[in-house]
């Protein structure tokens, strides 16, 4: 990937538009790029972002999956009781749910727009101005979780059913936070230090993100003085719950792992083992197998076990190789229609290469989790530098204005894992704690370190080595933009608020007043894109 295409004049993020730009030298992967028509050039670069968003979307499925079991993971804890002077086993979560929704949630969905802009930031560096990509990107992925996530999640549950937030107080913080954010760019950007952010900015933009992991979990704790005096309704054991497995599954049980994890096996992405934490087996959801809990039984099998638990992980991972390479299912063989088998196994081919790369993640099952985990993320930063690459091409190319890209289709992109994980967390979990919490949660994550860590790599380079702050390029469109959001935000949580006096619940409710919030949810979002990109071009 190379560019000729000059990064320090101004074109990249000022007041280009289509009319009178110069060719476009610039190009993805061969210098013949440049002999196409523009339209053929701008139509494959069109094509290889959304290819890319797919593979986010993809990506974003195993890294849910693996939060869940990072989530979920139990510590056994042991306690001696006063009376008997015998020791209580009991197992508690390691995660508090506040700060799982902010942390791991929250900022694993960001990490496509944290991504690009740390990496729009570092190729910028040594610049006295800040690369225009990142805030753009941020500030349109704030109104595409708000607006868009927000109407798909309203309409997820199943018809009539009612999800509302189980712990308001928190919800309230994380709100506040958000808003916040955004009220503190603005200060900074357009009162403070007008059209330039200083080193202290910078840093202090970072810093309020663990400000509001503290008042988070104060909130969730109920510590008097730090929290708001509003009483929790409430809430599930499990963070998400167990997905009730198809009947033809309930006998095939894989194996055991440790004392804080047991099996569900389930029909899920061709019948891969799934690891959860402590439910109780009541009969009536999954069936589950437990280890054995004598203490001379665990001491003679547990390099037994060890063993046996490695050679099945490995075996899973040799599956998830076996089933990227699989074009076509059981499932799909059994349709009558030729041309929906066609059409299914065209769909596989396309995500093949998708399916093979993310294969090399390593099973969920590893270290609770975790590795998973940080594998999905380095490969969503991989996919987040080829998608700045392209829309850099892609706004050299046709000469829109980078700030109109960014906040809409790359915005729109790089957002999809936060839609795919809150529609996920919206279907799944009994309360619309986790939907509503990551798409706020989001919003703050995008402020505080999505752009503040890249302000403050830019800025702690001028400072030290120029003894000059960051300047800001068309600050002016990014403040009415932010103003733009602020006020369209109000008319959402209001409805959010509405919805919630009328119909005790955020989420879901009868279909024709779920559809109605969707339509309405959108059209802010519209209205913010239209007057943004017509207030960055120049026209208003």
């Amino acid at each position: 990937m190379a560019s000729a295409y000059n990064q320090s004049d101004g074109g990249r993020f000022g007041d280009t538009n289509i009319v009178g730009h110069e060719k476009c030298e610039s190009y993805f992967l061969f210098r013949g790029e440049t002999t196409l028509g523009e339209g053929f050039r701008t139509f494959l670069y069109f094509l290889g972002l959304a290819y890319c968003f797919i593979g986010l979307s993809a990506i974003t499925a195993r890294f849910f999956r693996s939060m869940e079991n990072v989530v979920k993971q139990s510590r056994k804890v042991v306690e001696i009781d006063p009376n008997t002077n015998a020791e209580v086993i009991r197992y508690e979560k390691v995660w508090n749910y506040a700060i799982a929704d902010i942390s791991l949630l929250a900022f694993g969905t960001s990490f496509p727009q944290i991504s690009l802009a740390t990496i729009d930031a570092i190729q910028n560096i040594g610049n006295l101005y800040a690369g225009g990509m990142g805030p753009g990107t941020l500030v349109g992925s704030a109104a595409f979780d708000l607006f868009p996530i927000h109407a798909v999640c309203v309409v997820v549950p199943k018809a009539g059913e009612l999800k509302k937030i189980a712990d308001i107080g928190v919800w309230l913080v994380e709100l506040f936070w958000s808003f916040w954010a955004y009220i503190w760019l603005y200060i900074i950007l357009e009162v403070w230090t007008p059209n330039v952010i200083t080193l202290w900015e910078a840093l202090l933009t970072v810093l309020q993100y663990g400000l509001l992991l503290m008042h988070a979990y104060a909130q969730d704790k109920r510590w008097p003085y730090l929290s708001l005096p509003i009483p929790r309704t409430e809430r599930p054991e499990e963070w998400v719950p167990g997905e009730v497995p198809s009947p033809t599954h309930e006998n095939n049980v894989y194996g055991e792992y440790s004392d804080s994890e047991i099996i569900q096996v389930g029909e899920e992405n061709r019948n891969v083992v799934d690891i959860f934490s402590i439910h109780s087996n009541n009969g009536t959801g999954p069936v589950y197998q437990k280890l054995p809990v004598t203490d001379d039984a665990a001491e003679s099998s547990n390099k037994h076990f060890h063993q046996e638990k490695d050679l099945h992980v490995l075996s899973l991972w040799k599956e998830q190789f076996v089933d990227a390479l699989t074009l076509e299912s059981l499932e799909s063989r059994k349709l009558n229609s030729i041309h929906l088998r066609v059409a299914r196994i065209s769909w596989q081919l396309i995500l093949a290469p998708w399916r093979l790369l993310f294969a090399f993640v390593p099973p969920y099952h590893f270290a609770h989790g975790w590795i998973a985990f940080i594998f999905s993320l380095l490969f969503i930063s991989g996919i987040a530098y080829i998608v700045t690459k392209l829309t850099d091409i892609i706004s050299c190319v046709t000469g829109i204005n980078a700030y109109v890209i960014a906040f809409t289709a790359l915005a729109s992109g790089t957002s999809w894992p936060d839609l795919v994980a809150s529609k996920i967390a919206a279907e799944r979990q009994t309360t619309a704690d986790s939907a509503i919490a990551n798409i706020t949660c989001s919003n703050s994550v995008n402020i505080y370190v999505g752009i503040g860590i890249p302000w403050l790599i830019d800025t702690a380079y001028n400072f030290f080595m120029y003894n000059e702050p960051l300047r800001i390029q068309n600050a002016a469109g990014l403040s009415f933009s932010l103003l733009v959001f602020f006020c369209t935000s109000i008319g959402c949580i209001a409805v959010l608020v509405l919805r919630r006096l009328t119909l005790k619940a955020e989420l879901g409710g009868p279909r024709i007043w779920a559809w109605v919030t969707f339509v309405y949810f959108m059209l802010l979002w519209i209205i913010f894109v239209v007057l943004s990109s017509l207030r960055v071009s120049g026209i208003i």
